[in-house]
């Protein structure tokens, strides 16, 4: 229970049908916008506020029928809604934050209302990891959806097999993405400790959040104290070739399992495609409409939670088959000229990488372009100055986009784009950093050629630039 909210229990306790109105502060997010549509579907009244108003979300929210007040102000709050579920972006300082606690109003994060409304009593299936949560998550759902399980999820973004990134049914399975960021202002704790893991999935584990972690033994850490959430009659399912993952495996409360390319649940014979991506495990056979080796262990994942569940080989692949993928995950937005723009929502330097491989094996022969915003916390920092040099070169063409905010943090921890730029050139590859979108965009509609691949790597609205693009080119 959250600090200062009285009866949050039994207010979360009743049927969400007697809650008036909810309060969203921060509402854009994925998770928050998804959540709030949910809430809204069992009849109460919900509005919510966010300074970040862009699609998909805020076109999302538009279809919901949801109100979103632009900006943070206490006027905002002037109808006294009877929960107010604060956003983690959020900080003190934030005008209607401000308002909750100078007026006392109830109040709680988004993973205490998730845990109290909508998982406990359920069978929770967790998915955790630096990356592929959403697409592991997503499969997962679909897997069970198109077997008739009827799941309730929650996913931070929008699976394409789904309208929504969140759905709660009456069915005894919820699968979510269990996110290693914390909670809220109030609670430091990771998202993650919140969602009471039945079967927890760790996909790998890497280094980021630079903002809220100093390093990777924190970070550690908080997937240990997640770990030791799962009851004896549950299962870890972790990665096996990843050597961050390894020390943590060695719980004795709960049973162990291993999936990857080299240990325990292994995928061998892996073949690539215009098409996706085909694997055995054992005598089995598998196809995902997926690609890069990435994929391979997001579907393995999903494989080894399914048959632990009870579903069958051909229920696991007829979902496999039927995914359809998640937005901003590899997603076109649309072809001019012979030109493909993607969006993709990596921002890490592995995902960059990982993603910028899988265009290759996708689009086979075509010259990729990378262009990408460095928005996070992390990447805005030097921490990942060489990584991002590595993950790059996998593209043909690079565009980086001017560091928003770089005099925020301390000199000696930015990120130095002169030095990606120069670091980028002298391994061959074509490097430019530009100021803002439209040079951006006025760059690519000239130097771009019938048949390049231009890959959109931003974990924001990045202005819009997906259609400029399209109309410029």
């Amino acid at each position: 229970m959250g600090p200062g909210v009285p009866g949050f229990l039994s207010l979360c306790g009743k049927m969400l049908g007697d809650l008036k109105s909810v309060h969203f502060i921060g509402i854009c997010g994925t998770a928050m916008a998804s959540v709030a549509a949910a809430i809204k579907d069992r009849g109460v009244r919900v509005t919510g506020s966010d300074q970040n108003v862009y699609p998909p979300m805020s076109t999302f929210l538009s279809e919901q029928g949801i109100e979103v007040r632009e900006g943070y102000r206490e006027e905002h709050l002037a109808d006294a809604p009877e929960l107010v579920v604060i956003g983690n972006a959020i900080s003190r300082g934030n005008p209607e934050a401000e308002a909750v606690l100078d007026r006392k109003l109830r109040y709680c994060s988004l993973p205490e209302l998730m845990k109290e409304t909508f998982i406990r009593g359920k069978r929770s299936l967790v998915v955790t990891g630096t990356h592929g949560k959403t697409t592991t998550a997503s499969l997962l759902a679909w897997v069970f959806e198109h077997s008739g399980r009827n799941p309730s999820y929650f996913i931070g973004g929008i699976p394409e097999n789904f309208s929504r990134g969140a759905r709660f049914t009456d069915s005894e399975w919820i699968i979510l993405e269990g996110d290693e960021y914390d909670t809220a202002f109030f609670d430091k704790r990771s998202k993650f400790v919140h969602y009471l893991p039945e079967v927890a999935v760790i996909n790998n584990l890497e280094f980021d959040h630079a903002d809220i972690f100093d390093d990777l033994d924190q970070i550690q850490l908080s997937f240990r104290r997640f770990i030791n959430l799962i009851p004896r009659s549950g299962l870890l399912l972790a990665n096996g070739d990843d050597a961050n993952v390894a020390s943590l495996l060695e719980c004795t409360h709960c049973p162990v399992n291993r999936f990857g390319l080299n240990d325990g649940l292994q995928a061998m014979g892996l073949q690539y495609s215009a098409e996706g991506s085909r694997f055995a495990v054992g005598e089995i056979e598998y196809a995902i409409p997926m690609h890069g080796e990435l994929n391979v262990r997001n579907a393995l994942a999903v494989i080894g939670v399914a048959r632990h569940c009870g579903l069958t080989t051909a229920e696991i692949q007829s979902g496999f088959s039927t995914f359809k993928g998640i937005k901003r995950r590899m997603e076109v937005r649309g072809e001019a000229k012979g030109v493909t723009v993607v969006d993709d929502f990596a921002h890490h330097p592995t995902a960059i990488s990982e993603t910028l491989k899988a265009l290759r094996e996708r689009f086979p022969g075509r010259r990729v372009w990378a262009i990408f915003e460095p928005r996070t916390n992390t990447t805005r920092r030097a921490v990942f100055q060489g990584e991002l040099v590595s993950a790059l070169v996998e593209a043909d063409q690079v565009v980086v986009a001017q560091v928003a905010g770089l005099e925020q943090i301390p000199a000696n921890e930015r990120l130095d784009p002169e030095r990606l730029m120069s670091e980028l050139r002298a391994t061959g590859t074509a490097a430019e950093y530009l100021p803002d979108v439209d040079a951006i965009v006025d760059y690519a509609a000239k130097e771009v050629n019938e048949g390049d691949v231009v890959c959109v790597l931003s974990n924001g609205g990045f202005g819009g630039i997906h259609e400029k693009l399209l109309d410029a080119i």
